[in-house]
C-alpha cells in the first residue's frame, strides 16, 4: 500500500467515524454556549442509537428506501424530548448540572438496554439490513477530480454531507443572527442579557433541546453507518469523545468539526490500522486506546487552553446579583 493508497483509505473512513461526532459536538457547543455543561451527550447518543435502530427494523417495510431517514428523524425528536429531563432539573430547579448530565447517561443506558431486553429479548437488538444502512455513494463529475476525487467523492456517506451542512449552520447561527446573540449572551452574562429583555431560561432550554437532539441524530447516525445494530456497548463512550471535540474546538462550531475529524483519525487508527504500513508495526492494544488518550488530553487541557462560556454551569437566579 503506497502513500496515496493510505491516504484514499484513511480520509473517507477518518470522516465516517468523525460524523457522529459532529452531531453530537455541535449540540453541546448550542448548550454550553447558553451557560448549561452537558455531559449527558453520551446518553442522549445511546437513546439515539437504540431509537435508530428500533425504527430501522420494525418499520423497514413500510417505509422503505426512506427508512434511514425516518429512523434519524425519530431519534433526533426523541433526544430533544429525553433531553428535557436534563433541561428541567439544571435549569427549572438549578441542580448542579454535571450531576443532572451523568444522570441522562446512566438513565440513557438503563432505559435503552431494558427496552431491548423487553422487546427483542436478549441482550441487543439483530442486524439491520444492509439495504437500509447508511452506504457509501460516489458524486458524479466529482469524483473524477485527481487526487481530491478518490479522497472525498468516491466514498461518500450522506450524513457526512450533512454533519459539514449542520457545522456551518450552526456557525451561522451561533455568530450571525440576533438568536446567536442571544445565545452567547445568556451564556456569557445572563444578568445582562436579562436586562435587556432576553428570557435567559427560554434560550437555556432550546439550546438543551437542540443539544439533545443532534445527540440523539450523532447516536442514530453511528448506529446505522458503523455499529449496524444496538446493545450496550454500541456507542461505548462516543459521547464523552465528542464533549472533548467540542472543548479542543474551543466551544465553536467550526472547531468542533475539526477536532471530531481529528478523533476520526484516530478512530480508524485503531481499528484499521493492522492494515497499514509503519502503523501496524505499533502494537494493537495502544492503537486501540489512542482515540481514547487524545480524549483525556484534550479535557485536562493539554492542547491547548480554552476558556468556557463564563457564565456555563451557573444557574441564573432572576433578580440574585
Amino acid at each position: 500500500m503506497g502513500f496515496l493508497e493510505m491516504l484514499y483509505f484513511i480520509i473517507p473512513s477518518a470522516i465516517l467515524y468523525a460524523t457522529p461526532l459532529i452531531f453530537t459536538a455541535i449540540g453541546g457547543v448550542f448548550s454550553e454556549r447558553s451557560g448549561v455543561v452537558n455531559i449527558g451527550l453520551e446518553g442522549l447518543m445511546i437513546v439515539g442509537a437504540f431509537v435508530g435502530i428500533y425504527v430501522n427494523l420494525e418499520y423497514a417495510s413500510t417505509f422503505g428506501s426512506a427508512t434511514i431517514w425516518m429512523a434519524m428523524l425519530a431519534a433526533f425528536i426523541i433526544g430533544g424530548i429525553f433531553s428535557l429531563l436534563h433541561a428541567v432539573a439544571s435549569i427549572s430547579f438549578r441542580a448542579d448540572q454535571t450531576v443532572s448530565g451523568v444522570a441522562i447517561n446512566l438513565l440513557g443506558l438503563a432505559v435503552s438496554v431494558f427496552l431491548v431486553k423487553m422487546i427483542y429479548d436478549k441482550g441487543q437488538t439483530d442486524m439491520i439490513d444492509q439495504t437500509y444502512a447508511i452506504n457509501r455513494f460516489a458524486i458524479p463529475y466529482l469524483e473524477d477530480i485527481p487526487f481530491f476525487g478518490p479522497l472525498l467523492f468516491q466514498n461518500v456517506y450522506s450524513t457526512s454531507i450533512l454533519a459539514f451542512a449542520v457545522a456551518i449552520g450552526a456557525w451561522f447561527i451561533i455568530y450571525k443572527t440576533p438568536f446567536g446573540l442571544r445565545l452567547r449572551a445568556v451564556g456569557e452574562h445572563p444578568m445582562a442579557a436579562d436586562t435587556m429583555g432576553v428570557k435567559v431560561n427560554r434560550m437555556r432550554y432550546i439550546a438543551v433541546v437542540i443539544s439533545g437532539a443532534l445527540g440523539g441524530l450523532g447516536g442514530a447516525v453511528y448506529a446505522q453507518s458503523i455499529a449496524g445494530n444496538f446493545s450496550h456497548a454500541t456507542i461505548a463512550g462516543q459521547g464523552f469523545m465528542a464533549i472533548a471535540a467540542m472543548i479542543f474546538g474551543k466551544w465553536h462550531p467550526i472547531g468542533a468539526l475539526g477536532a471530531a475529524l481529528f478523533f476520526g483519525v484516530a478512530q480508524t487508527l485503531s481499528v484499521a490500522g493492522s492494515g497499514i504500513p509503519y502503523i501496524q508495526d505499533i502494537p494493537a492494544v495502544y492503537l486501540q486506546i489512542l482515540p481514547y488518550v487524545l480524549t483525556i488530553f484534550a479535557l485536562a487541557g493539554f492542547i491547548g487552553k480554552a476558556n468556557a462560556p463564563k457564565a456555563s454551569g451557573q444557574p441564573y437566579i432572576k433578580g440574585k446579583r
